[in-house]
């Protein structure tokens, strides 16, 4: 059920997304006078699921889920129609059309995707406003999880002050700021500290696996989710939702505080002290010669962390005037984000090609339950980032017929219908060689996943 979950959001967002970019070539070339004799929603080789014929248009539906197009007259596409190219031009197509007038049907499609970005982030601001943990009140410090952060150079207790010489206001942020980032500040037992970060972390990253969770994350108390029949403690006064604030007397108002704790007294027995029902209760109990209580921990939400007074969340509320700045911030954070990866993934020496993933990895971000505020984020992610990536001048996309329409335009000199479809023919290779090992990424990692 999950799955399907995921994939009926994926095919949603995807199918929107490619109707309005598809709509956004369609609408100017009808305005220009140009013919547009498909209109398709996946791509249709051989049949179709559905077709209908409308004037001069036929619109439908592909069975390939890899896209869409719309098939203007007279242009080389990826429909390759390079019979009618042979022909002489007539007044209807789009390459007897002023070059201004193709150049703005080619754009079109990206500008849209932006467009629909930004106004997806504005409507979301206006509608929900911002929630979040602010990176200052972690006035402890973070907790480093695993090897990867000790990799990075972070040690529990750390303080983030910057990256790449920027505040970053939001906790949540971090992750994304190292992957994008070169260097950063901490404070860490009250001196300011300079740290590079590793070329090579992004592949660490990717090799660790999404599932391994956050490699830092805010300090949290030890609250107990279970006592275990078979725990040493199985029989002691210890229950569920106990939060561990003491042990022998040393104060313990964070998990990794215990941890360590424990790690000294090990085959011991000591007095953890619990917060219970707002009383103070404390407990004699026993750790294993591994240093363990025999207890499973649990995390509190930030809710319950902020009732708590562990930190103090942020909450920004938009009007209409006020979302819009916010939202078209929110997209253009969102779109130099992705241009910072895109230029990580080019990078051999960062590993981040790697991290590469198709149509699993992009499915895989919806959540498991349908939420209407995490759909809109992710649809208005991947327009910005579909936008980006028609643009890049690849022949075979927009970007590509942009690159040749500019060209003409600057030198007065039309590239001809033969080099144009020898173009078109080396973009989609092009394309469909990343395609392959992006969806191939996918494979590996979960075959991985199988076999461990």
């Amino acid at each position: 059920m999950e799955i399907l979950i995921k994939a009926s959001q994926f095919i949603l967002s995807l199918s929107l997304l490619i109707v309005l970019h598809e709509l956004g070539h369609f609408i100017p070339a009808k305005l220009f006078k140009t013919r547009v004799e498909k209109f398709y929603l996946f791509f249709d080789y051989k049949f179709s699921l559905f077709k209908k014929k409308v004037g001069e248009t036929v619109y439908g539906i592909g069975w390939i889920p890899l896209g869409g197009y719309v098939k203007i007259a007279g242009m080389i596409d990826e429909s390759m129609d390079t019979e009618q190219m042979q022909k002489p031009a007539q007044p209807w197509e789009f390459r007897s059309k002023p070059a201004w007038q193709r150049l703005i049907i080619m754009l079109g499609g990206v500008i849209v995707n932006f467009i629909l970005g930004i106004l997806i982030y504005i409507c979301l601001m206006w509608a929900y406003g911002e929630k979040y943990l602010p990176n200052e009140s972690l006035k402890d410090g973070v907790w480093v999880q695993d090897q990867l952060g000790k990799d990075l150079g972070l040690e529990t207790g750390d303080k983030i002050l910057t990256i790449d010489g920027q505040k970053i206001e939001k906790f949540r942020e971090l992750p994304l700021e190292f992957i994008n980032g070169t260097n950063y500040t901490i404070e860490r037992n009250g001196a300011v500290v300079e740290k590079e970060i590793p070329t090579d972390f992004i592949s660490k990253l990717v090799d660790r696996g999404k599932d391994a969770g956050a490699f830092i994350m805010y300090r949290q108390p030890f609250v107990i989710g279970q006592v275990p029949e078979d725990s040493p403690n199985s029989k002691s006064e210890l229950q569920k939702k106990d939060i561990i604030t003491a042990i022998d007397g040393v104060s313990t108002p964070y998990f990794d505080q215990v941890q360590v704790i424990l790690e000294s007294k090990k085959g011991q027995e000591i007095n953890v002290t619990v917060k219970r029902n707002s009383q103070n209760i404390t407990i004699p109990a026993k750790v294993s010669d591994e240093g363990k209580l025999g207890i499973y921990a649990t995390n509190l939400p930030l809710t319950d962390l902020e009732k708590l007074g562990y930190y103090n969340l942020a909450e920004k509320t938009y009007s209409f005037g006020e979302a819009i700045p916010a939202g078209t911030k929110k997209a253009w954070t969102t779109l130099t984000n992705y241009v910072k990866q895109m230029k990580k993934i080019l990078n051999p020496s960062t590993g981040a090609y790697k991290g590469l993933g198709g149509f699993i990895s992009i499915g895989s971000i919806f959540p498991s339950e349908f939420n209407w505020q995490a759909f809109w984020n992710i649809t208005a992610f991947l327009s910005i980032m579909l936008g980006f990536m028609n643009l890049l001048p690849i022949p075979a996309l927009d970007g590509g017929h942009v690159v040749f329409t500019l060209w003409e335009m600057i030198t007065g000199k039309k590239p001809g219908d033969k080099f144009l479809e020898y173009a078109q023919i080396t973009g989609f290779i092009l394309l469909i060689a990343l395609l392959l090992f992006a969806n191939g990424n996918d494979i590996v990692r979960e075959v991985s996943k199988f076999m461990k």
